[in-house]
């Protein structure tokens, strides 16, 4: 005898709706993207606040260039089988952005452990990939120091290095939300050599600093006069009347490590020392 519908148990072989913030297939639709995007910075939000980071120091630079002993080895490979010598004796020399950046960081880290207080301050942060990144994460962790790597996933290049401090390790979606952490806690940066991403993070910085809605000090330090020279020349702009004299002096350039240590620790104690983090 077949039971009338209307006389069943409510629960029986009912599937109930799946809460929306449960269904993935909702999160990762169109409609659920300002979910991801509100994700993206309330998470990282909560981490720093639980790991106590009060603000950064933020590391721009090419996601290859090589450790030295890494390009040396590439270099002997490329004469001994008949590989592109040119280009691994061009590796060697780029190397050196890599050490000066593990070296700056390592120092600068030691620099801000020394510092007075329970918040966790000017803590090394970079993109999180190879190269310039990987040295910057390097040298603090050598340091013994906390330091953060702010990934994104990208078709190629883009990897997570092994030197970040696990529990500060982001893997971002989207590039806007990702340049909004970077600034947001950042009272320093520091832009080695790069490429297109190093160049897009270098003038959306100078247009935030040159017009004013950074709200703090930044100073910026543009490490590698030689190459920058070559990648850009800001006189002609100057010269042509798109940018201000004055805009000259938003960034420090240098060349070597003790004196972009000098520049970074003196502008962070005058303008950010005993005053609270974050902030744009």
């Amino acid at each position: 005898m077949t039971r009338d519908p209307d006389d069943r148990d409510p629960d029986e072989g009912y599937d109930k709706p799946q809460k929306a913030y449960k269904d993935m297939d909702f999160i990762r639709s169109r409609a659920g993207r300002p979910l991801r995007i509100l994700a993206e910075f309330l998470e990282p939000e909560d981490r720093f606040e639980r790991y106590n980071i009060s603000d950064t120091i933020v590391f721009f630079g090419s996601a290859r260039i090589l450790p030295r002993d890494v390009a040396e080895n590439e270099l002997e490979s490329a004469k001994k089988h008949g590989g592109d010598v040119a280009a691994a004796d061009r590796a060697l020399g780029m190397s050196r952005y890599y050490e000066d950046a593990r070296e700056l960081s390592r120092r600068l880290t030691e620099w801000s452990k020394g510092l007075k207080g329970n918040a966790k301050r000017f803590v090394m942060c970079t993109g999180g990939g190879p190269g310039i990144m990987e040295a910057a994460n390097r040298g603090a962790a050598e340091a013994k120091g906390h330091n953060i790597g702010l990934n994104i996933s990208l078709p190629f290049e883009q990897h997570e290095n092994p030197y970040i401090s696990r529990e500060l390790a982001f893997d971002f979606h989207y590039f806007f939300m990702r340049k909004f952490w970077f600034s947001y806690l950042a009272k320093a940066m520091v832009v080695f050599p790069g490429g297109y991403g190093t160049l897009d993070e270098f003038f959306e910085l100078m247009t935030l600093v040159s017009t004013k809605k950074m709200g703090k000090a930044m100073p910026v330090v543009l490490f590698g006069t030689e190459y920058w020279n070559e990648v850009f020349n800001l006189d002609a702009m100057v010269k042509y009347g798109t940018i201000s004299p004055s805009d000259l002096e938003l960034f420090h350039c240098s060349d070597d490590v003790e004196d972009a240590f000098k520049f970074l620790t003196v502008k962070l104690t005058k303008h950010h020392l005993d005053k609270p983090g974050g902030g744009m």
